[in-house]
Order: C-alpha cells, then sequence, then structure tokens
C-alpha cells in the first residue's frame, strides 16, 4: 500500500514537467538545441540550411558522432516544435466562429484576428482560449 502511494506521488510531481514539455515555446526548443547541441551542430551540420527539417536529418545522420547530451535532448527540442506549429494551425479550426463572428476577420488569415481573440476573452469559447494557449500566442 505505501508503495502504491509513493509511486502514485512519483508520478503526480512528474507530470507538471510532462506538460511543460508538451507546450514549450519556440524559443526554449530552440534554447535546448542550441545548449545540448551547439558543438555538435557546429561540428558536423556545418552549413547546412537551420530549418527544422534539415537539421533534424543532419543530427540523425551523425548520431553516432553526437554527444551524449545532444542525442538525449534534439529530438525533444524538435518534437516541441513540430507540437507548436501543429498547435497554431488548428487555432484556425477551433476559432473559426470567433475569428469570423466576434473578430469580424477571416479563417484564410488568422494572424491577423489573434490580437483580437487574445484582448476579447468575453465570447471567446474555451475550446478556442485553449488552442491559443497551446499555440504560445497568450
Amino acid at each position: 500500500m505505501v508503495r502504491g502511494s509513493i509511486t502514485l506521488i512519483a508520478l503526480a510531481l512528474g507530470m507538471p514537467s510532462l506538460a511543460t514539455a508538451e507546450t514549450m515555446s519556440f524559443g526554449d526548443s530552440l534554447g535546448l538545441l542550441a545548449k545540448s547541441c551547439g558543438a555538435d551542430i557546429v561540428a558536423n551540420c556545418r552549413g547546412v540550411n537551420p530549418d527544422s527539417t534539415r537539421l533534424k536529418e543532419c543530427l540523425s545522420r551523425n548520431r553516432d558522432a553526437l554527444s551524449q547530451q545532444c542525442q538525449s535532448d534534439y529530438l525533444t527540442a524538435f518534437d516541441a516544435i513540430q507540437k507548436r506549429i501543429a498547435a497554431r494551425v488548428t487555432v484556425a479550426n477551433a476559432c473559426q466562429r470567433e475569428i469570423v463572428k466576434v473578430c469580424g476577420g477571416s479563417t484564410k488569415e488568422t494572424s491577423k484576428s489573434i490580437p483580437c481573440l487574445i484582448a476579447t476573452p468575453k465570447g471567446i469559447s474555451n475550446n478556442c482560449l485553449r488552442a491559443v494557449d497551446e499555440a504560445g500566442y497568450r
């Protein structure tokens, strides 16, 4: 019984860190990548276009030559970047009604309606606000 309680406490304490990893900002992701892999990128991926796809491919190709810290962190950083990009794409779907009715905008130009969505919490659904938060706009 005590072991089960200790396990539950350990899991509960670990949950906030998992939640923050899912919503890591672009800056935090790039900071983690620079801290963990900066020297490895210079040594193994010099001249590679710094977009996330090409840099990830380069690091994956050179995985054997990467430091232990870089090997453990680079996939986490790239996954966080992809999750943030996916979250920004979902804002248009989650906030479609609010973009058109509340903000008078167009779902084709969602980015122009973001300031309105942030400044006008009344009339914005919880689903839309959650999508805006996950996308890192608020």
